[in-house]
């Protein structure tokens, strides 16, 4: 970034008399982060958008405070989760997919599991996103697998959006294929309305647990999901892990939905 490039908005503004200049100096220094600058020499920040090391440092601290942006384990900063939700609320799909992979990176790096972004197509559920820990995870499902939703959490997180009407001709006993206790299912679904998200434990995959909460649009209608996936063991050893998992997978899906609302995405 020039010198040049974050000083033109100044110009247009100094025209109408009107100028906030704090707001001015906190507006290069965000864009001057978002394409991707060094915070890390504050002096020269500050040469390049024309304000001393110490306006730099408090600019620095309000974005930071105000959740804009976030620092970086290596030093420096980076546009934030917050920032990114606002540029994909007015800007659409695919900056709501960076956005949910953000959210997905956040949560695997944070807790060490696995995290997947599913949308379902006809009776299924498409795996589209995928972030794994180090360590992997030693699952079938990869990504475009394709996955009967009435079996998956993140499908019944989906599903329960639906109506019952909805529900009886999908997978009752009319159905194509019906669901072999539908009305067992039926009362899981039931109680997915009710919490917001649902387990699964060590039933699709034996040994793997997974936590899903549906993304929903205006409408209330689920377009996706985003769930949380690990071994069975790591949630035997840390007795925390399971509400932590799911306090993330419900906070980011909720955050997820109000950028499907505002877009107003189907």
């Amino acid at each position: 970034m020039t010198k040049e490039s974050v000083g033109r908005g100044e110009q247009a503004g100094l025209e109408t008399g009107a100028l906030v200049t704090p707001m001015v100096r906190g507006l290069r220094l965000l864009e001057y982060i978002a394409q991707g600058g060094n915070t890390g020499n504050l002096s020269e920040v500050g040469r390049l958008i024309d304000v001393n090391r110490v306006t730099v440092t408090r600019l620095l601290a309000t974005l930071e405070q105000e959740g804009m942006i976030e620092r970086l384990p290596s030093g420096g900063h980076r546009v934030s989760l917050r920032f990114l939700a606002l540029s994909a609320t007015t800007l659409g799909h695919n900056d709501f997919m960076s956005v949910v992979r953000r959210y997905a990176q956040s949560i695997c790096h944070s807790l060490g599991i696995s995290v997947y972004y599913t949308v379902l197509d006809g009776a299924d559920m498409v795996y589209l996103l995928r972030e794994m820990p180090p360590a992997g995870l030693v699952s079938h499902i990869t990504l475009g697998s394709r996955v009967t939703a009435w079996q998956l959490a993140p499908g019944k997180a989906v599903l329960a959006s639906r109506s019952n009407d909805e529900l009886n001709l999908m997978f009752g006993p009319s159905a194509s294929k019906p669901i072999p206790d539908f009305d067992r299912w039926m009362q899981e679904i039931d109680t997915i309305r009710e919490t917001g998200y649902v387990w699964s434990r060590s039933r699709l995959e034996k040994g793997i647990n997974a936590c899903a909460a549906a993304i929903k649009n205006a409408d209330g209608d689920a377009v996706g999901a985003l769930s949380v996936v690990g071994p069975e063991q790591i949630f035997i050893e840390d007795e925390t892990l399971e509400a932590q998992a799911q306090k993330a997978v419900c906070e980011a899906a909720r955050a997820l939905s109000e950028i499907r609302c505002c877009d107003g995405s189907a």
